[in-house]
């Protein structure tokens, strides 16, 4: 399906617009002006009933109103769609002028049934509106009056409508003419004001589409733009940065993960063409297969972690929370540590108390993750405190331990996938099987319960400190 543009859609808004305006005044001028027309008309026949009234109650009797004819239908002389007849009792004619304009000749006006009596006011509510035979339209109004030998007449004053309805028909058609002009100027200027307005976007949209994988770092420049639009733009550098953050991430991901692999399977490699190069005794075999063992284990691992990150960072990975006893849990895990420590000559310490809503499993691996850590990274003699600490708003468990202070550039890049820590920090006995994912691992464990992870080190100690929201 085509799709609909929103120049042309803005453009017959605002014409459908102007034309809704312009039919809504021309209406109400129009309906205006009818009105003003019709109550000046009305006006002008009530006041000619209303004096040819007084001109034939001082007159004596049928004979004086044809005498006089001339003078009372002088009244509506000067207009010609002015008419006017008078009546005996009998409906017989005694005067008329000008009734053939709304009227055969010869024809008198119909006798209205309702009639102004000799006694009552004349108004504008009395005139009533008809259509001749020809379709003439015609308002007027039948007024009674007493003549002095109380002989009773009726006048009646009628007006031809037919050039008020021409007036009104031109200026209706004027309107319409108007109106439609109207709405093709508003609709042509609309569209190119609106094409105008959107140029900012249309430009937006071209530099959006120069951005390429090789070109991430391309910015949208926001200067020029409209007020209106300058949100949109920062969102789209925003979200450029973090595209390009998040592919500079995954690149060095990349790249480090084939490089941690290429290690072992080098190793595996190295060691079975070693042990193939001529006859070996079992106990080479053996030797070459245990240590081949320990470089697939490492892979396992590796494989294990990244796939754990890739499933936290899932949105439907969902933790199981549960009240946890912290000091218990680090008590368990110190037990299960202490062979470990013990080789290394290492002393784990616990100490704190507190209680907790966590995932146990979780919790119980970021804590084993940083222990496996400080364990790898503690001088022989040293010791390593687990402690758990309550606060208001928290729960924070540390581990520290004692060695090398890590430089304060690079406590939080620690927590990167396969971020490596200089060499002084390292000593190649104790790193074989770590992977470079256990920190990152910690610090996803504690975004998935809306924690923080974080490291500080001197010259004492470094501790990595877990902080556990509470709820």
């Amino acid at each position: 399906m085509a799709s609909r543009s929103l120049t042309t859609t803005l453009a017959l808004a605002f014409a459908g617009t102007t034309l809704a305006v312009f039919a809504l005044v021309g209406s109400v001028l129009y309906f205006a002006l009818d009105r003003q027309v019709k109550q000046q008309d009305d006006l002008d026949i009530v006041l000619i009933a209303r004096h040819t009234r007084r001109l034939e109650q001082e007159l004596g009797s049928l004979d004086d109103v044809r005498h006089h004819a001339d003078r009372l239908t002088s009244q509506v002389l000067g207009n010609a769609a002015l008419s006017m007849e008078i009546r005996d009792a009998g409906e017989q004619v005694l005067a008329d002028h000008n009734t053939a304009s709304i009227a055969d000749p010869g024809v008198p006006l119909p006798a209205l049934s309702r009639r102004v009596g000799a006694t009552q006011r004349i108004t504008q509510s009395d005139i009533a509106e008809w259509h001749t035979a020809k379709g003439v339209p015609v308002r007027g109004l039948a007024a009674d009056a007493v003549l002095r030998d109380g002989t009773p007449v009726t006048t009646i004053i009628a007006r031809n409508m037919t050039d008020r309805w021409l007036l009104l028909d031109y200026y209706r058609d004027r309107l319409y003419w108007v109106g439609l002009a109207g709405m093709l100027l508003a609709f042509l200027m609309s569209w190119m004001l609106v094409r105008e307005s959107l140029r900012p976007l249309r430009e937006i949209a071209r530099k959006a589409g120069t951005v390429t994988v090789d070109r991430l770092s391309t910015r949208i420049e926001a200067d020029d733009v409209p007020s209106e639009l300058a949100a949109l733009v920062a969102s789209l550098n925003r979200m450029l940065g973090r595209l390009h953050d998040g592919f500079q991430r995954l690149s060095q991901y990349t790249a480090d993960l084939a490089h941690d692999m290429r290690t072992p399977l080098g190793n595996l490699r190295g060691a079975t063409e070693v042990a193939l190069a001529r006859p070996r005794s079992a106990d080479e075999y053996q030797a070459t297969l245990a240590s081949n063992l320990e470089e697939c284990d490492r892979i396992s691992r590796m494989i294990e972690s990244v796939l754990f990150l890739a499933r936290a960072e899932h949105p439907q990975f969902v933790a199981r929370l549960g009240d946890l006893d912290v000091a218990k849990e680090l008590a368990h895990i110190a037990d299960y540590f202490e062979g470990l420590a013990d080789d290394a000559g290492v002393h784990l310490r616990v100490t704190g108390n507190a209680q907790l809503r966590a995932d146990a499993e979780l919790f119980r691996r970021a804590v084993s993750n940083l222990l496996a850590n400080a364990l790898r990274y503690t001088t022989r003699g040293g010791d390593i405190t687990l402690a758990a600490e309550e606060a208001p708003d928290a729960v924070r468990v540390t581990v520290a331990n004692q060695g090398t202070p890590i430089a304060p550039e690079l406590l939080e890049r620690i927590f990167d996938r396969f971020y490596r820590v200089d060499p002084s920090r390292k000593r190649e006995s104790n790193n074989a099987g770590s992977t470079g994912l256990g920190l990152a691992i910690v610090r996803t464990i504690m975004d998935l319960h809306g924690g923080r992870a974080h490291a500080e080190s001197d010259a004492a100690s470094t501790r990595f400190i877990l902080t556990f929201p509470r709820e």
